[in-house]
């Protein structure tokens, strides 16, 4: 009897197509990687509509926006350079005492001597620059760690503001000067119940806005990448369009923006694309992450280091320099606990301690944490001891979080 041979079938078989993901796995990976500042975001939102609701509606009005932010500039610019040092894996002291001193020092070149501000605004940048390089020179090139050489810059400077201003305070500036940190975009075009120039100005910050989340998308795309499903990409394109929306109007109801805040949008714009893209913000993450690796990489550290602090120098000079121009004075009291507030809100926008972690976004986030808290307090009447003990209490949860985070990504 014939047998029959079976013969195996070897056609190629169709792909088995797995399971779908679904749209909450896809949201939480895209979190996962962003939990400090995406967590910090929230956190803003809810203390924003607590105060809100707290205040009676007064957190919101143009006139107290306006209030914050002129009340905080100096502190978010301190945040962003607290931030690229802690990044690099150090940290800074001395920025309080710094900006003091080059506020002083710009007041006595203004008043005393008659120096044009727009001059004396330079020196005391520059001024800034080399404090700051002659610091990161000893930290650098030297290996002394930073606590100390900027504990002791933090003495020098605070002793050297003294000794400018022998004791008392030197005023008034000139109203150029002033502007920096109390003025506004000037009035154009026709009279109408909003400033003119602010509504433009917020549909370029929305267009730009949308078409950096457009091309991101193509680009994740081109990369083969995990793409945000199509829904919650509108969804967040149009949260986005919305809080820009909110926050132009507030502006232009009252004297539009105000020039403080461009300083603060150029910073961001420029420091964050630095830190992203440019090859000396990415060996800044490398060095705090893994300095070893970084030198064997050929990551030239001490370079890094070195620019990091030269840096930080020119953005407290910056600070300080808004900070006399808002009191209208160069006083030996300036800069008392700006280190502490600038430490914080890194922290709190999510810089890790141990460095090679965070962004220039999230110092301005969390800048805005600790300066919404004040300014909601103070509106309620929290007296300024209790004010100290819940900033406290905030960073170190944040803190904490981090610490947890690090933990369970580890196990």
């Amino acid at each position: 009897m014939a047998q029959t041979e079976i013969i195996p079938d070897s056609s190629p078989k169709a792909p088995q197509a797995g399971p779908s993901p679904s749209i909450g796995s896809i949201l939480a990976r895209a979190l996962q990687g962003n939990v400090r500042q995406y967590g910090m975001l929230v956190a803003l939102a809810l203390i924003v509509l607590l105060f809100q609701i707290w205040t009676d509606g007064i957190l919101l009005q143009p006139l107290n926006i306006t209030n914050l932010i002129q009340q905080n500039g100096y502190i978010l610019i301190l945040a962003i350079g607290m931030m690229i040092v802690i990044i690099a894996g150090h940290i800074d002291l001395s920025v309080g005492s710094l900006a003091a001193f080059v506020g002083a020092a710009a007041a006595v070149m203004m008043v005393k001597h008659h120096v044009p501000w727009p001059v004396a605004m330079l020196a005391a940048l520059v001024i800034g620059a080399l404090a700051g390089a002659w610091q990161g020179f000893w930290i650098a090139y030297l290996g002394i760690p930073s606590f100390i050489v900027t504990l002791a810059g933090m003495l020098l400077f605070r002793g050297g503001t003294q000794i400018l201003l022998q004791g008392q305070s030197v005023a008034p500036f000139p109203k150029g000067f002033q502007s920096i940190s109390s003025g506004f975009l000037p009035e154009v075009g026709p009279h109408t119940d909003y400033h003119n120039l602010t509504l433009l100005l917020g549909l370029a910050v929305l267009a730009v806005a949308i078409l950096q989340e457009v091309r991101g998308r193509r680009q994740t795309a081109s990369y083969g990448l995990e793409l945000l499903p199509l829904g919650l990409f509108v969804a967040k394109l149009a949260v986005i369009t919305a809080a820009v929306a909110v926050f132009t109007l507030l502006l232009a109801s009252y004297h539009g923006v105000p020039i403080v805040l461009l300083i603060l949008g150029a910073l961001l714009v420029g420091f964050g694309y630095l830190m992203r893209n440019s090859i000396i913000g990415r060996h800044t993450y490398a060095i705090g992450g893994n300095e070893a690796a970084a030198k064997l990489s050929g990551v030239k550290s001490k370079r890094v280091v070195f620019l990091a602090f030269t840096t930080m120098g020119v953005l407290a000079a910056l600070a300080g320099l808004v900070f006399a121009a808002r009191l209208n004075a160069g006083t030996p009291q300036a800069g008392i606990n700006f280190e502490l507030e600038a430490i914080a809100a890194a922290f709190i926008g999510g810089a890790s301690a141990s460095g090679g972690v965070g962004t220039v976004l999230g110092a301005i986030i969390g800048g805005l944490v600790l300066g919404v808290l004040n300014n909601g307090m103070s509106l309620v009447g929290v007296g300024t001891d209790y004010q100290q003990v819940i900033k406290g209490l905030v960073l170190l949860a944040a803190v904490g979080f981090d610490v947890y985070n690090k933990r369970r990504a580890g196990s």
